[in-house]
């Protein structure tokens, strides 16, 4: 027979007559909400995170295809007229810009093999995103710090993390031997 000590009660009572602890069944019921929490989370936080990356891709990709609603169409054309020395510029570049981030948001959303295909877009999309910090320094910072056009682009550290951690769900690993 198994006894439990009963403080206060001068001994020990049967652990069938002992009063369940109320502390200890509350938090048994958080330990399982919080596990059934991080199943769902390890479920779906990293797919929910892929189709909201690219979402925003496609977006603010299709901006750039009517012209005067992007508010970095000049940006984005002196960046294209920098980094192919003077050859595209203008509506050219807001068009590359647009089908670039359209193609990467696109395949980032339908997921699979496609997701992969879509995160090598996106690194390519980042260079030129990135480059106007090396290109157009003047753009980019101010006499005290970033300007309003540095804050916008040094934003995207954040789509970059976050297109780190769905690469780390949706690319391949190394062939197994």
């Amino acid at each position: 027979m198994t006894t439990v000590p009963i403080h206060g009660a001068g001994g020990v009572v049967p652990a069938s007559t002992a009063r369940p602890n109320p502390l200890n069944a509350v938090l048994a019921w958080e330990a399982r909400a919080e596990a059934a929490v991080k199943a769902s989370l390890q479920r779906w936080s990293i797919p929910a995170l892929r189709v909201a990356l690219g979402a925003v891709f496609l977006v603010f990709g299709a901006l750039k295809f009517l012209p005067g609603v992007s508010p970095v169409e000049a940006l984005v054309s002196r960046t294209w007229e920098k980094l192919t020395f003077g050859l595209v510029s203008g509506q050219a570049a807001l068009v590359a810009t647009a089908v670039i981030e359209v193609a990467a948001g696109a395949l980032l959303i339908a997921g699979g093999a496609f997701a992969r295909v879509g995160l090598v877009v996106l690194a390519l999309a980042f260079v030129g995103i990135l480059s106007p910090i090396v290109l157009l320094p003047a753009e980019v910072f101010g006499p005290v710090g970033p300007t309003l056009t540095g804050q916008y682009i040094f934003k995207n550290v954040v789509l970059i993390a976050a297109a780190l951690v769905v690469a780390s769900r949706v690319l391949r690993g190394p062939a197994r031997r």
